[in-house]
């Protein structure tokens, strides 16, 4: 049996190590493209490759989150840091969405202006550009599409890549338009729009980042039902200084003090609560049990 365990965990090893490689590939010829694309569109003065670009880059970021989740796995705690570096996808999650509302920013600033004076641009150029953009995209999607059921970093990812293909597609629409057409107006209007469609799931992220960041209680679980659940466990009469946190973008943690009236079913009870918080999504709950006569000798 040992024997067959062991094999098991060598192979979630091996799928770890190579979802690893195929992560760098895609980040990797993410960047390149993203590099690619601003610099057409700083050349063609293009708004709509720019934002697209920026749009590109907010995918490397949920790619090398992923990577960091991935390893962050096999880094065991130290003496330093007794959590492991868990909460750096917290932080890099905060970075992503600060870097993203400056380009944003950048923009909105720079589309106003050129909504006023249009300039003339080469459509033939953008759509091509863009159009790779399509290919790169897709082509990641499919890479990640293996393994989005699992990880939430990678879900988050593989939902960014297949939105990117959707903006890709617009921004080659404009260019074939501004082609045949010559209004060159649709490039800062496209633009505008990837701004706010980036605004819009930025701000989600930033909010969300923000809360983790400042061990608020994540998404999805509420204190009161928390507190609620573990006062209806058999045998529980009270609980107190209840703390709910993130450890990472994925793993949640919990302490709280709770009143048993019966000593000898200390252990019964944690028993129980660790499996009702588990199914909460608590991993990592530290309870403190106490008698109903003492509470909490001596607060300070």
């Amino acid at each position: 049996m040992g024997h067959e365990h062991h094999h098991h965990h060598h192979h979630v090893a091996a799928d770890n190590g190579q979802m690893r490689k195929i992560l760098w590939a895609a980040i990797i010829l993410n960047l390149l493209f993203v590099g690619v694309e601003a610099g057409v569109g700083l050349w063609q003065n293009s708004l709509s490759l720019l934002s697209d670009a920026g749009h590109n880059l907010s995918d490397v970021f949920s790619l090398v989150l992923v990577v960091v989740g991935l390893h962050l796995v096999k880094v065991h705690s130290n003496e330093r840091y007794t959590y492991g570096y868990k909460k750096s996808t917290i932080l890099i999650s905060l970075a992503n969405a600060i870097l993203l509302l400056v380009a944003v920013g950048v923009i909105v600033a720079e589309s106003v202006h050129k909504l006023r004076e249009p300039a003339a641009i080469d459509g033939a150029a953008i759509s091509w550009t863009a159009g790779v953009g399509i290919l790169i995209n897709g082509l990641t999607t499919v890479l990640l599409m293996r393994g989005q059921k699992g990880d939430l970093n990678i879900r988050g990812a593989f939902l960014h890549m297949a939105a990117d293909t959707l903006v890709s597609i617009g921004v080659v629409i404009s260019g074939i338009v501004i082609l045949f057409t010559g209004w060159y107006i649709i490039d800062p209007i496209i633009g505008i729009v990837i701004a706010v469609v980036i605004l819009v799931s930025t701000w989600e992220l930033l909010h969300d980042s923000m809360r983790l960041a400042l061990d608020g209680v994540p998404e999805g679980i509420e204190v009161d039902e928390v507190a609620q659940l573990m006062r209806d466990t058999d045998h529980v009469t009270d609980v107190h200084h209840l703390h709910i946190w993130a450890m990472s973008t994925t793993e949640n943690a919990m302490t709280a003090h709770v009143v048993v009236d019966d000593e000898h079913e200390a252990a019964a009870v944690r028993k129980a609560l660790k499996e009702a918080l588990c199914e909460k999504g608590i991993t990592h709950a530290t309870i403190e049990i106490e008698s109903g006569d003492g509470c909490c000798d001596k607060e300070c």
